[in-house]
């Protein structure tokens, strides 16, 4: 090894000021005669006068922030480092798994630790056994209620019981899939069942299933621990057999009546899904309507479709004592007492950061507990860093599974990479769907730009006609002067599915006369974003079929 070069490599970074402050930290020091720091690289280089503990280069940069680690190096052109970087990931979601993933392709050796079921909340409880459920009863509705004349009705909606185990299986299907048999198959990847402590920013305790305590030593920290079910502190619930979203979606019976405290999008998708299999359902909330914090008239008008097929509103209600005895659950609130077999509380969720010992280690959290954490997906602890529900960051699976590829490159030194959530699609999977990109109306005002809004009738797009459901609408919000997309909101049967055509187009810096001059193929419900975007310069309605 050449007495005098060294190379290290450099974390914390997250701009190339960061590498000229961590050059201006090391030229300083004694005996350093020049340094050169590259934050594409995320490695440095300094040429020693006399030789110097590394240590000491250490404490200078972790003072200003950041982090060295030594690499063993044999000349100007070695780069790599003298043993496997050691990478331990709190969790073993989706977050976790792309971070996992990310690592050992780098070269790392990667512990994964995770006190519950692999795979996360969006496989195992979520994302995955939600959308069963609503497929389920959207089935069982249409078997009920056919859009054509002349169709009978299918037969009746299989039993509860059969329906949960469905879902049951198709999750362990793809928790086997895609997380167990992934887990078995990466090189240099271990996995630890057990809860984990952080005692510094370089070491681990980890209490396993057994009762013992495991040390497990890192130079890299990713915390994805995911979020649970918030319980509010209602007088009387504690102790009662209610639902959280988790036990709404395996129950194996159909009650005869539901309570659900809350309005967003977990009492929307689980609550109409209920009504439809037979279930009669009220929904309890603060808000003044569904979905109170997208677009207004997206939850009005979706509330008001809920409604035609039964489900039952109260809104700016307030609840404020729970009864249980004898099968029955009596919810008194500011306005009425409710009544129900069972009742689902589905007023948000939580992140799961309180037994990690943050404070210990100086990781900032936000009131709510989430880990707050910078573009690069780390902490405010160099070294350390975050992904998925447990952060700061919005709260969807492919968010989570994005950051954390990204997170593992940048903690590993391949980076610079960064996580763009300018453009960031939503979908709540009711029927008709909602679906957002981009900037409300209200939003690029608040901007500062300068706006204007068509909002496109189900009624003027032709597959809607055909399908013979017009439920909902397109809405666009464009700069005035260049005309150029801010956003997309829709209320559609298939609005899922049309969304990402409005994001591209959001990605690319389209204006609404580009969208409108593209081809789209006839009769597609996608077709209805061309409508939209037209309707800024046409009278739709004297259009033909198909219409440039």
């Amino acid at each position: 090894m050449s007495p005098d070069r060294l190379t290290f490599r450099v974390s914390g970074m997250t701009c190339d000021h960061c590498a000229r402050t961590v050059e201006k930290t090391l030229s300083a020091l004694p005996g350093i005669a020049s340094c050169q720091v590259s934050y594409e690289k995320g490695q440095g280089e300094a040429l020693l006068e006399v030789p110097l503990p590394f240590e000491t280069l250490r404490g200078a940069v972790k003072a200003r922030g950041y982090d060295l680690l030594p690499y063993d190096v044999s000349g100007p052109e070695a780069t790599a480092p003298s043993e496997k970087l050691r990478v331990a990931i709190i969790g073993a979601g989706s977050g976790a798994f792309a971070a996992a993933i990310r690592a050992s392709e780098l070269g790392a050796s990667v512990t994964l630790i995770e006190r519950g079921t692999i795979g996360g909340t969006c496989v195992n409880v979520g994302c995955v056994p939600s959308k069963i459920l609503v497929r389920q009863a959207q089935e069982a509705h249409q078997a009920s209620h056919p859009s054509f004349e002349g169709i009978s009705p299918a037969s009746p909606a299989l039993s509860g019981s059969l329906l949960a185990r469905q879902r049951s299986t198709r999750v362990e299907e793809l928790r086997k899939a895609k997380y167990a048999d992934i887990l078995a198959e990466l090189p240099n990847v271990s996995y630890i069942r057990g809860e984990a402590r952080l005692e510094s920013t370089r070491d681990i305790r980890v209490r396993t299933e057994e009762g013992g305590e495991l040390a497990v030593p890192a130079d890299r920290i990713l915390i994805a621990t995911g979020s649970r079910p918030q319980i509010p502190a209602v007088p009387g619930l504690s102790g009662t057999p209610f639902w959280s979203s988790t036990e709404a979606l395996f129950s194996g019976t159909i009650p005869p009546r539901l309570i659900i405290l809350g309005g967003g999008f977990v009492a929307a998708e689980i609550g109409q899904s209920f009504r439809r299999l037979g279930c009669h359902v009220t929904v309890a909330m603060r808000g003044p309507h569904l979905l109170s914090r997208t677009d207004p008239d997206l939850g009005r008008d979706l509330q008001g479709f809920l409604e035609a097929e039964g489900m039952h509103f109260l809104t700016r209600t307030i609840p404020r004592e729970v009864r249980y005895s004898e099968g029955l659950f009596r919810i008194v609130t500011d306005k009425e007492t409710l009544e129900a077999e069972h009742l689902l509380v589905a007023t948000g969720r939580i992140p799961n950061t309180e037994s990690l010992n943050l404070d210990a280690i100086g990781v900032a959290i936000d009131p709510s507990g989430a880990v707050v954490v910078n573009e690069r997906l780390e902490t405010g602890i160099p070294g350390v860093y975050a992904v998925g529900d447990c952060t700061t960051l919005p709260k969807f699976v492919y968010v989570a599974a994005a950051s954390g590829t990204r997170a593992a490159t940048n903690m590993l030194g391949a980076g610079p990479s960064t996580l763009d959530l300018s453009v960031l699609p939503k979908v709540i999977f009711t029927d008709p769907q909602v679906a957002t990109v981009g900037l409300t109306e209200e939003a690029a005002i608040k901007k500062g730009l300068s706006v204007e809004t068509r909002t496109l009738p189900l009624d003027q797009v032709p597959r809607a006609l055909a399908n013979f459901d017009t439920r909902g609408w397109i809405r666009m919000a464009a700069e005035k002067d260049s005309g150029r997309l801010l956003g997309v909101q829709i209320l559609a049967p298939e609005a899922g599915e049309m969304i990402q055509t409005a994001a591209l187009a959001l990605s690319a810096g389209r204006s609404v006369d580009e969208i409108g001059g593209l081809l789209f193929p006839y009769l597609t419900m996608v077709e209805g974003i061309k409508l939209c975007a037209q309707s800024f310069r046409k009278e739709i309605g004297m259009l033909s079929c198909c219409a440039g």
